[in-house]
């Protein structure tokens, strides 16, 4: 299965060489640390069985918050701790996407346009729910932001969930 370090890796080089200075180094670190991940540059130890003779080596990871291979485990943890807090109540979901024409100038002021779009979005359902022809009061929903799709393309929307 081909991972996400082995694209940086393969389609890193020519990535960076286009877009690195438009990239924040936050960025840049990420990329480098998932590459890293896992193989003889961070180092390892090596373990020996005795039952078979077989010296096995485990590489050290990067402990990115950023890196699936370091985070999988925590994250299904996590995932599954949600699971047991969650209230035997129905739900929807409601998502808010930033528009294209938008896009270069999130990538660019991130933390600026995020804050907007949450608080824009928060508060157009607030308004929308605050109508009795909707609900007739305040509502409680969270929001998730997501900057990608699953095929990789920058595009920041933010998921709420709403009871």
């Amino acid at each position: 299965m081909v991972e996400l370090a082995d694209i940086f890796r393969i389609h890193g080089p020519q990535y960076q060489a286009k877009f690195k200075d438009r990239m924040l180094p936050s960025h840049l670190k990420v990329m480098q640390d998932i590459e890293m991940c896992r193989t003889e540059s961070l180092g390892g130890q090596v373990y020996f069985c005795k039952e078979c003779q077989d010296h096995h080596y485990s590489y050290h990871s990067c402990k990115n918050r950023h890196c699936p291979k370091c985070q999988n485990d925590n994250a299904q943890e996590w995932l599954e701790r949600q699971y047991e807090l969650l209230l035997p109540i129905t739900h929807f979901m409601n998502t808010f996407t930033l528009p294209d024409s938008l896009r270069q100038l999130a990538r660019s002021n991130q933390k600026a346009i995020y804050n907007i779009l949450f608080k824009t979005s928060a508060a157009a359902l607030q308004s929308l729910a605050l109508d009795p022809k909707y609900v007739g009061g305040k509502i409680g929903m969270f929001g998730v932001l997501h900057t990608w799709t699953r095929g990789l393309m920058y595009h920041p929307h933010i998921h709420y969930v709403i009871p």
